[in-house]
């Protein structure tokens, strides 16, 4: 991990090693949030201290399947913060509320986590920089992708200059869909919204790749982006797109990345190509290369991730007690600022059929 760039609350005053990290949950509209519970509750370093959500139902569907206490809910979230004091609010609501979320919690000194992408445009980026650096709070984006030991590995090959000049990286994100997959209602609804969640597969899984390429490419803005959206299932998803082709253009290299609802099967895999070789990961921990040389590709040794850093509640809490100091990684606002700059253009690209022109963001 680099060194942050800007100060943040943890930075100054980073909360004990042997204290919990005290967090609250913002929205269960997200399903994502049904993966949260069962770590919460047996992790040290984190302690789930209330949870907003305004609708009455969805608190008690969690409060039974999780078996949780009524008492830590919460309909609220600015009387639940104001009550607790958290040091962080995981926020799991539709990706347009994420501004509203995080710029509550930064105007009270809190940090944020929130579900991949940041958020749904560019604008409402700026302005969750903005709240971030005037309150001197951390903004992290928490993507699956972030705790697979094989993307780690891809990302360690570059660095070493294993596989030489990176030229081309071509990136496969999604599933059969959302409905197809069964997932709820209060998600489905926000999910296939193109206002709610920026867009469809192009947002949902196109941000993987746009976070991945980023750190491959040390946080330098493209050059260009280029980007077709279709619907092909008009049936399930007329509102959305639900599968998507974004070419990512820089100086002397290249990004393709292909998000989709329609993908037979649920994938999340990388091909990076470079000058010397190259590194193709399979799912979480397996990955296979081929370098200049040799006749065939093999597989590839990939090491488990460091202690501290092998899912998102203990990477927060090394954050929040100035052990991580995310300034440029997967997590970071710096390089979620950039994933913003491409997911807006790709959006404005699919829509106006042309190629979209990039610049880095005035700092």
């Amino acid at each position: 991990m680099l060194v942050s760039l800007l100060p943040s609350k943890a930075a100054a005053a980073p909360v004990a090693a042997n204290v919990p990290i005290r967090v609250v949950i913002v929205g269960l509209v997200h399903d994502h949030a049904r993966g949260l519970f069962g770590p919460l509750s047996k992790n040290t370093n984190v302690q789930l201290v209330g949870v907003a959500e305004p609708d009455k139902a969805l608190q008690d569907k969690y409060a039974a399947l999780f078996h949780l206490d009524s008492k830590l809910f919460y309909t609220d979230m600015n009387e639940m913060m104001d009550k607790l004091h958290p040091d962080a609010v995981l926020v799991y609501t539709d990706i347009q509320d994420h501004r509203k979320v995080i710029e509550a919690a930064a105007q009270r000194g809190i940090n944020s986590m929130v579900e991949k992408p940041l958020a749904t445009n560019i604008s409402d980026a700026l302005a969750i920089r903005k709240a971030a650096r005037e309150h001197h709070v951390e903004v992290l984006v928490n993507y699956e992708t972030t705790w697979y030991s094989s993307n780690t590995e891809a990302i360690h090959e570059v660095n070493e200059g294993k596989l030489g000049t990176i030229r081309r990286v071509v990136v496969h994100d999604g599933h059969e869909g959302p409905k197809e997959i069964g997932v709820s209602s209060d998600f489905l609804n926000w999910l296939t919204d193109p206002v709610k969640n920026g867009a469809g597969a192009m947002f949902d899984f196109g941000c993987y790749g746009a976070d991945l390429m980023t750190l491959i490419m040390h946080g330098e803005t493209p050059v260009s982006v280029t980007a077709v959206a279709l619907t092909d299932k008009p049936d399930i998803y007329p509102k959305v797109d639900d599968d998507a082709t974004i070419i990512v253009r820089y100086q002397g290299a290249e990004a393709v990345l292909q998000p989709s609802w329609a993908w037979s099967f649920a994938r999340k895999d990388m091909e990076v190509y470079g000058t010397k070789g190259y590194l193709v990961t399979e799912a979480s921990s397996h990955a296979r290369a081929r370098y200049v040389g040799e006749k065939t590709e093999s597989e590839i040794s990939v090491p488990p991730l460091a202690d501290g850093e092998q899912d998102s509640l203990d990477y927060l809490a090394g954050v929040l007690r100035g052990q991580i100091h995310p300034d440029g990684d997967l997590s970071s606002l710096k390089t979620n600022m950039v994933v913003m700059q491409i997911l807006d253009a790709a959006h404005q690209s699919a829509k106006e059929g042309r190629t979209i022109d990039l610049k880095p963001l005035p700092e």
